[in-house]
């Protein structure tokens, strides 16, 4: 009933119009919001969403910056897209996840075909953040969905949803991602580091970090997320980054501190 109120010709609402959804800017095709609501509209049996579930990706499309980069948000009524920060990295991301995923369901049929250029352009960008040794992305402050908080270097739930991109697209140096992945992230169960850059990095983190049955947040230079991030974490196990014995530790861990 909430997608459905929050339908538009240009897709999903982030929020149900009104003068506080106005004032602070969620009457808009949000990046991530359209993307995530188009994969369960496209599973929900429900024609009209299942019909509408491509409508925002469309919308991103036609304001794809020159660059590639997806927007943030696209303020529907005014046609006018925001990119906010320098870098904003995952409305790409998800854009690209979303858009594959409705084309194998076949909502519609030769969605991919008919955003070719667009993708091209979208994981180009995308390219162009990896570190060419970690084959990880990097990204600023403020740059995804927890944009209140202080995460940048390279960033878990970012690149949780890279590595996705990566199997999904078939782009090179997957395996790398994976290792990086879990060399960085999660250095206390990997072993000691090759490339001197990461050893620096797991070397401070193996001395200072206390949560240890998580993915760290982020990691950067000089500081890291020892808070644990639960969708972070969720999306390496769903996505295939955390083997077997680390998903089930994440799972105990995510319960032991109440998350359902």
């Amino acid at each position: 009933a909430l997608l459905k109120r929050n339908l538009t010709p240009a897709g999903i609402l982030a929020a149900t119009p009104g003068p506080r959804a106005d004032k602070r800017g969620y009457s808009a095709i949000f990046g991530r919001d359209a993307a995530v609501c188009a994969l369960g509209m496209a599973v929900s049996g429900d024609p009209v969403l299942e019909r509408a579930a491509a409508a925002g990706l469309r919308t991103l499309a036609e304001h794809q910056a020159p660059n590639g980069q997806i927007p943030k948000f696209v303020n529907a009524a005014e046609r006018e897209a925001d990119f906010w920060y320098l870098g904003c990295i995952d409305s790409t991301l998800w854009w690209l996840i979303a858009v594959s995923y409705l084309d194998a369901c076949g909502l519609p049929r030769g969605l991919k075909r008919r955003y070719a250029r667009q993708i091209r352009l979208a994981l180009q960008w995308l390219l162009a953040q990896e570190h060419q040794r970690f084959f990880l992305l990097q990204q600023n402050e403020a740059s995804d969905w927890a944009d209140i908080m202080p995460r940048s270097g390279f960033v878990l739930y970012t690149n949780a949803l890279w590595y996705e991109v990566k199997r999904l697209y078939d782009l090179p140096n997957a395996a790398q991602t994976r290792a990086s992945f879990n060399g960085l992230f999660h250095p206390f169960s990997a072993g000691i580091a090759e490339y001197r850059r990461a050893r620096l990095l797991n070397e401070y983190v193996l001395r200072t970090a206390r949560n240890r049955d998580l993915y760290l947040s982020f990691v950067n230079f000089s500081f890291y997320g020892d808070e644990g991030d639960s969708f972070g974490n969720v999306l390496a196990i769903l996505y295939g980054l955390a083997d077997e014995d680390f998903a089930q530790k994440i799972i105990r861990a995510l319960r032991k501190h109440g998350v359902h």
